[in-house]
């Protein structure tokens, strides 16, 4: 009798999953793909670094947004970046796509001499449109994750994990399939010793907290007035709040400093991404939404208390590299995925107290800055080392 044929693995195109390990030691300029948010960057830093050091000698440049070029300073593992506010990252109607952008993005991908494109994404990102540029650019080798036919655009077509997986193991899962061992799971930044110094003539000499009430999105921002409620019980108990954002979140910040109305809740003008780092490392605990905020924090190894909104599932982006505690109601619409709450934002219904107690017990529990232990806070955990 014959014996039956393999049942296919749900989930996979027959066409996926060929193509083999890449020679990265044989690779002289690699050009990664991650054209989103800040966090978005933090969460490759496992992968970039992996990627060094299976191509010590390449030359490895990001092509990254507006946005996610700020934490380029702070990876030494890269050499460059390639800036644009990428078409297939926009939401259709905000501006359009601009052909003429689309060519220019064209001609510098080929410019670049790339031999390796690796594109990562998230579980609903599209590789395919920055991956037929890479085509046209001649980049030879082009390495991306999807479930959906792409025909021949990409040369190493890979099967990704489950939707629910963290994004710095999605990332790692991809190089994985090319041969590349990951060197640890954990983000990492390097803050610039200048942003240090311009840190340090910012904060309080008593140990204090970093709010961060800014994120890409409504549907992922606390209220401004329950963090200035949080923020003054924190400088009630002692403990400073440094209130920062970017430019654009300076009426934010604003907001919360008027809400909080206490004399040691105080604004932090608007500096570069590596000052606002070098801020949060110093910090005993940082407050903040699911937003870059907390992938810093978490990158820098400072306790963070996020008041995480139920676009997203807790173990896709949750901090995994220091302490942490997640602040949510679980609501049967999450995740939702969506830019604006249509409802009443049941998800983070979470009194200031809430919130404020999080911190303290955070910032008390470390008092002295430096690598804590990974604390049984953390709802996410780091995965066994295969």
């Amino acid at each position: 009798m014959t014996a039956a044929p393999p049942r296919p693995t749900p989930g996979r195109h027959p066409g996926a999953d060929r193509g083999g390990p890449v020679d990265l030691a044989a690779a002289r300029r690699l050009l990664v793909v991650r054209a989103d948010n800040i966090g978005d960057v933090v969460t490759t830093t496992p992968a970039l670094r992996a990627l060094r050091a299976a191509a010590p000698h390449a030359r490895i440049d990001l092509l990254a947004s507006p946005a996610g070029s700020a934490v380029v300073p702070m990876v030494p593992e890269l050499d460059g970046v390639l800036v644009t506010s990428a078409s297939w990252q926009q939401l259709p109607g905000a501006s359009g796509a601009d052909q003429r952008a689309e060519q220019e993005l064209l001609g510098r991908i080929a410019a670049g001499g790339y031999d390796v494109l690796i594109v990562l994404t998230s579980f609903s990102q599209s590789p395919w449109p920055v991956a037929h540029l890479g085509l046209l650019a001649g980049i030879g080798t082009r390495v991306v994750h999807s479930r959906e036919f792409g025909g021949a655009v990409a040369t190493h077509w890979v099967t990704p994990p489950p939707d629910g997986t963290h994004q710095v193991d999605r990332a790692l899962h991809l190089l994985g399939a090319i041969g590349v061992p990951h060197r640890g799971l954990e983000t990492a930044l390097s803050v610039p010793a200048d942003a240090r110094r311009d840190a340090a003539t910012l904060v309080p000499r008593r140990p204090f907290a970093v709010l961060a009430p800014g994120a890409s999105c409504a549907a992922r921002r606390y209220p401004a007035e329950r963090f200035g409620a949080a923020a003054a019980l924190l400088a009630d108990a002692g403990l400073p709040v440094l209130v920062a954002g970017s430019e654009r979140e300076g009426p934010l910040v604003a907001e919360v400093v008027a809400a909080a109305a206490h004399p040691d809740v105080t604004p932090v003008p608007p500096v570069p991404l590596p000052v606002f780092t070098a801020l949060i490392a110093r910090a005993a605990v940082a407050v903040t939404n699911n937003s870059g905020g907390m992938h810093l924090a978490d990158a820098v190894r400072t306790p963070v208390a996020v008041t995480y909104g139920g676009t997203e599932r807790l173990e896709e982006l949750c901090p995994r590299s220091t302490p942490a505690t997640l602040l949510s109601r679980p609501v049967p619409c999450s995740p939702c995925r969506q830019l604006q709450c249509p409802f009443q934002h049941e998800c983070l219904d979470i009194p200031p107290g809430e919130v404020a107690a999080a911190a303290l017990a955070l910032a008390g529990s470390h008092p002295e800055r430096g690598t804590p232990d990974i604390s049984e806070e953390i709802p996410c955990v780091l995965p066994a080392k295969p």
